[in-house]
């Protein structure tokens, strides 16, 4: 059974830091892009960083300099490292995977970002 499961998300004061992981099972992680998304209550889903099967990365502008994607495929876990955390990161974030003929979403976990 695949299975996407996030963890790390929880309160952090504006300048702090999270590590989220996203731990897979029921697939091989090397064959598959991936992905972290976030989604602010009453904003659309939006792509936050990426790293590909083929070992590119890319981000968002606004978390650029601030958050890093990587993955240990021996261990079929992803992360991502948030530093500097602002408000306006509040957010679920999920994990997501994809090849070309497969795709799959986590729970999400929560990032709050509040004094």
């Amino acid at each position: 059974q695949v299975q996407l499961v996030e963890s790390g998300g929880g309160l952090v004061q504006p300048g702090g830091s999270l590590r989220l992981s996203c731990v897979a099972s029921g697939f091989i992680l090397w064959r598959y892009s991936m992905s972290w998304y976030r989604q602010a209550p009453g904003k659309e889903r939006e792509l936050v960083a990426r790293s590909t099967s083929a070992g590119d990365t890319n981000y968002v502008d606004s978390v650029k300099g601030r958050f890093t994607i990587s993955r240990d495929n021996a261990k079929n876990t992803v992360y991502l490292q948030m530093n500097n955390l602002k408000a306006e990161d509040t957010a679920v974030y999920y994990c997501y995977a994809d090849s070309n003929s497969r795709a799959y979403w986590g729970q999400g976990t929560q990032v709050t970002v509040s004094s």
